[in-house]
């Protein structure tokens, strides 16, 4: 179980930030329409649970110049481990937290609903959507994208409050899910992860939260984007946004998105997903100098090494 493949994991490895403040005014060239449609069924819907090859190396050996402080590289049907650098080695995750938000929002909140944007969610710090206007309410979907794609503090604080009243009863929220799933080094402190106390998760157990965010159609749908273009209240009734990930703003072949985090204590971080051939493989990077190229380096080992 994961428990003792984390286990086995620690065995065989050897304060607050500040978030670049992104607003939503800049259209992006080209941006794509969101389509609310179907996304691909994962080929299973249970637990990731890594699986372990002990006493024999990983199938993908490399070493980078300035290493990440943690990393993952992992197929995210079998489990399978490919390569990894401290897997369970606890750290600040930055906006990576998101993820989690996502999963507790739509695990609470009905599709279709609306969210209120309220005075605390305007008294965000760091990165937000930037546009949003006090007092209306917009479309849960929306404010889901604005969440993902330039990873909105704003849209967090408006999206927890409208699944549990409150942003601590949300981060309990989030805190009980960690555990449902069995994540053994993971800690909410806040729903957008601009706060790094209190706030970090491991390399292994972000590989678990990849899979469940794919395995989550509603939120699978939107982590793919490069860019959406949204009906909004706002002048002009369209909102603009564009994705973080450096992986989908390269086109590399079969990305899959998921997400992206950063503050000072926790570096450059990078939870992605590519897919090819029917096979799918993930990345986790924390702390990472370069997540584009790290990451596609990996994604390019990984597949060869399978085959």
């Amino acid at each position: 179980m994961l428990a003792a493949a984390l286990a086995a994991l620690a065995a065989g490895c050897g304060t607050n930030g500040s978030t670049p403040t992104t607003r939503g005014n800049g259209v992006p060239r080209e941006p794509l329409q969101v389509s609310n449609g179907p996304v691909a069924a994962s080929p299973g819907t249970s637990p990731l649970t890594l699986q372990l090859t002990t006493g024999q190396p990983d199938p993908v050996q490399i070493r980078f110049g300035r290493q990440p402080r943690a990393g993952l590289l992992f197929d995210l049907d079998t489990g399978k481990i490919l390569w990894r650098k401290d897997p369970t080695r606890i750290l600040p995750i930055a906006s990576v937290t998101k993820m989690m938000t996502a999963l507790v929002v739509t695990d609470n909140v009905r599709q279709g609903a609306k969210v209120k944007v309220t005075k605390e969610a305007l008294a965000y710090q760091g990165s937000g959507v930037g546009v949003l206007p006090k007092g209306k309410w917009v479309g849960l979907s929306a404010m889901l994208y604005g969440l993902l794609l330039p990873s909105g503090n704003d849209a967090a604080i408006a999206l927890a409050q409208r699944t549990a009243r409150t942003v601590p009863r949300f981060v309990a929220m989030m805190n009980e899910r960690a555990h449902q799933m069995g994540l053994t080094c993971t800690h909410y402190s806040t729903p957008s992860g601009f706060t790094d106390a209190g706030n970090h998760s491991c390399a292994a157990d972000l590989a678990v939260e990849a899979r469940a965010i794919l395995d989550n159609r509603r939120v699978a749908t939107i982590v793919r984007h490069r860019s959406a273009v949204l009906p909004f209240p706002i002048k002009g009734g369209r909102l603009y946004l564009y994705n973080h990930n450096p992986l989908l703003k390269d086109n590399y072949p079969g990305t899959l998105g998921i997400k992206t985090g950063f503050t000072d204590a926790a570096g450059r971080c990078l939870v992605a997903a590519v897919e090819r051939n029917g096979r799918r493989l993930g990345v986790v990077l924390l702390h990472s100098p370069d997540i584009g190229g790290q990451a596609e380096k990996l994604f390019d080992r990984g597949f060869r090494a399978i085959g």
